[in-house]
């Protein structure tokens, strides 16, 4: 499933959400560098890359569950289209 993942330190990534254990992944993953919405993370989860929002490609990310914050869970027909 697809998910946006807000990590400590202010990190925003984006990818394919996997968990094992206490470790998750995130494939075909991206920082998220500018949200590009008007009504935050929420609207991008839902309606996926806008207009303004850039996404910088990364290889997979690998961290531990207790340096997430936050995780939301994208709408995955929105997201079909993003080359992350």
């Amino acid at each position: 499933m697809k998910r946006i993942v807000i990590l400590q330190r202010g990190w925003v990534f984006v990818g394919d959400f996997e968990q094992k254990g206490s470790y998750c992944t995130l494939k075909n993953a991206a920082v998220v560098r500018r949200w590009g919405t008007t009504r935050g993370l929420g609207e991008l989860a839902q309606r996926g890359p806008l207009q303004h929002t850039v996404l910088d490609p990364s290889p997979d990310i690998r961290f531990h569950e207790l340096t997430a914050i936050a995780t939301i869970d994208c709408v995955e027909e929105a997201w079909k289209s993003a080359s992350n």
